[in-house]
């Protein structure tokens, strides 16, 4: 039940995705690896949440998605940055590869490692400095209790369950960010 919850969810934020936008051309390229991320994550899957609910943690993520709808392009690219490279690096960890299949593990690395290289070349064609502290501390600060957490779980199948479903969050967080800007920029260029 649980997992075609997720495939679901999966495919409605890709069929949700803009092709394409008057301010943000390249910028919407990256939804797509996004996308792609968020069905890779999901197949990750091995263990049904529903079996792990009682290892379940509030991470306290920073930021509603309603602020970051809000947050200008820059800003928003900086911070799915930051985000994206520390998603990279808690599935990069010999824990995840001796937790997931490594074929679909390395699946997911990729098209993050992808992911990461579009929002550089964005941010040096547009000449923005992906350097944000403001957000870029808080976002570290939010993922720093990531590898805590596994480590008190002892890297149990449900804790990197947990974590997995807390990454799947995350990602749809940024998709749908990008599509709920998408949407207001729409309303006042029309």
């Amino acid at each position: 039940m649980a997992q075609i919850s997720l495939w679901l969810l999966a495919g409605v934020m890709l069929c949700s995705i803009p092709a394409g936008s008057l301010e943000d051309n390249i910028h919407w390229v990256h939804t797509g690896d996004k996308g792609r991320v968020l069905i890779l994550l999901s197949q990750l899957e091995k263990t049904p949440p529903y079996f792990c609910l009682a290892d379940r943690n509030d991470f306290k993520f920073p930021w509603k998605l309603q602020t970051m709808m809000q947050m200008n392009k820059t800003q928003r690219i900086c911070l799915h940055h930051v985000m994206t490279a520390q998603i990279f690096k808690i599935f990069a960890t010999r824990r995840s590869f001796a937790e997931w299949d490594r074929n679909r593990l390395s699946k997911v690395l990729s098209s993050l490692h992808q992911s990461l290289e579009d929002l550089e070349d964005q941010a040096q064609k547009e000449k923005n400095n992906l350097a944000c502290p403001n957000l870029g501390v808080l976002a570290r600060k939010y993922f720093r209790k990531i590898p805590k957490y596994l480590k008190e779980k002892k890297y149990s199948s449900c804790a990197w369950e947990v974590v997995l479903v807390e990454m799947m969050a995350r990602v749809g967080n940024m998709l749908l960010s990008l599509k709920k800007s998408q949407q207001i920029q729409n309303k006042f260029i029309w």
